[in-house]
C-alpha cells in the first residue's frame, strides 16, 4: 500500500464516490464521504461499512467537513454540481491534491461526446481554483457498477493527468491500492481526451449489450514499472 491518506470523497452517498470510498478504506485508508446533508453522508457511510470485514470504518460527514479534514479530497459529484461545489470547499484544499472524477455528460445523450467550450471540465475547474490547489483527473473511465464488489477485479486501466507529477504519482498509488492500473497520462489539458472517453464506452456499452466496458493500455514491457 501507499502512505496511508484521509480520503474525503465530496458526492460520496452517489454510486462511483460511495464504490471509491468503499474500496480505500478497504484498502487500509481512513475514508470520510461527504454531502450537503451530513446525514445523508452518515446513512450512507452505515451502509457502507456493512460491506466491509474487520475494522475499517467510513464516516459520513457534510462536504465542508471531509474537504477540511481530509488529506486529499475527491471530487465525485454531478457534473453540474462540479465547479459550485468545489467552490464551496475552497479555503479547504489549499496546498491538497484534488481528485476530480467529473466527466461532462449531458442528458438524454450522454453517449456524445460534449465537452464544454471544447476543453476539459477538469482543466477548467484548475483555473478557477488557481495553482494553490493540485488538481488530478482520473476515474472516469472506470464503471461504478463493479466498485462496491471488493470480490470483483475490475478490468480498467486509470488515466491520470495533472500538472504536477508527483500529485499524479500520488494518485496512481491510490488507484494500485484498489487494485487497478493507473499511467501518467500528461498535464490536465489531456484529460479532455479521458472524459470524451467516458461517453465513447457508454455508446460501446449500449450497442454491444455489455453491463461495464473498460479500457487497457497495451504493449507495457513487464519489467518496467509505471
Amino acid at each position: 500500500m501507499t502512505d496511508r491518506y484521509r480520503i474525503g470523497v465530496l458526492g460520496g452517498t452517489g454510486a462511483e464516490g460511495g464504490g471509491l470510498a468503499l474500496r480505500w478504506a478497504h484498502a487500509g485508508h481512513e475514508v470520510m464521504i461527504g454531502s450537503r446533508s451530513a446525514e445523508k453522508a452518515a446513512t450512507a457511510a452505515e451502509a457502507l461499512n456493512r460491506l466491509l470485514p474487520g475494522n475499517a470504518n467510513i464516516r459520513g460527514i457534510s462536504n465542508g467537513q471531509a474537504a477540511q479534514a481530509a488529506d486529499i479530497v475527491v471530487l465525485t459529484v454531478p457534473p453540474d454540481a462540479q465547479a459550485a461545489t468545489a467552490g464551496e470547499v475552497r479555503e479547504h484544499l489549499e496546498g491538497k491534491i484534488l481528485i476530480d472524477v467529473t466527466a461532462p455528460l449531458v442528458p438524454p445523450r450522454v453517449d456524445v461526446v460534449q465537452l464544454p467550450n471544447g476543453e476539459s471540465v477538469v482543466y477548467a475547474l484548475q483555473r478557477r481554483l488557481g495553482p494553490g490547489v493540485k488538481v488530478v483527473s482520473a476515474f472516469q473511465n472506470v464503471a461504478e457498477r463493479h466498485l462496491r464488489d471488493l470480490a470483483h477485479e475490475i478490468q480498467c486501466d486509470v488515466l491520470v493527468c495533472g500538472d504536477d507529477a508527483r500529485a499524479r504519482e500520488t494518485v496512481i498509488g491510490l488507484a494500485r491500492d484498489i487494485g487497478l492500473r493507473a499511467w501518467h497520462a500528461g498535464p490536465l489539458a489531456n484529460s479532455a481526451a479521458v472524459e470524451a472517453l467516458t461517453s465513447v464506452l457508454i455508446a460501446i456499452n449500449k450497442h454491444y449489450k455489455i453491463p461495464a466496458s473498460g479500457i487497457r493500455i497495451t504493449g507495457e514491457p513487464r519489467a518496467v514499472k509505471k
